[in-house]
């Protein structure tokens, strides 16, 4: 029978270095060197590895999404750190701070959508049950 004992998830980046000091410095994740990656600690107890790859393609997905409970605190405090957050010209329009105020269109959760240095994509997401509310 099929009984593991942990599970996590990975994905890959194109620069180790890089990757390191956006999650660790940009996002403030506590972020360990793992043989040959490295170890996110995510809010509330998960572990994502991250990885090196020669020929990394950034995924088409939101691979992270951060819970917060202000949206608008979290947007404006990581532009403050230099993040740039995405705007997309199809689907429902995001206002002027990258925020798909999905609440007030009734279209499901408020998130902000941006990348890492490595072009993955990762949201910050208001009032996701299980996470922040």
């Amino acid at each position: 029978m099929f009984k593991p004992k942990s599970a996590f998830s990975g994905f890959s980046v194109s620069d180790l270095a890089a990757a390191k000091r956006f999650y660790s410095e940009t996002l403030g994740l506590n972020v360990e060197d793992d043989g040959v990656g490295m170890r996110l600690h995510l809010p509330g107890g998960g572990i994502v590895f991250a990885y090196p790859k020669r020929d990394h393609q950034p995924a088409t997905f939101t691979i992270l999404n951060f819970g917060v409970d202000d949206i608008d605190a979290a947007v404006d405090e990581l532009a403050r750190r230099g993040v740039k957050f995405e705007h997309y010209d199809s689907g429902p329009r995001q206002d002027d701070k990258g925020i798909l105020r999905g609440r007030a269109q009734n279209r499901g959760p408020d998130i902000a959508w941006f990348k890492d240095p490595a072009g993955n994509v990762l949201s910050v997401i208001e009032g996701r049950s299980g996470e922040s509310q």
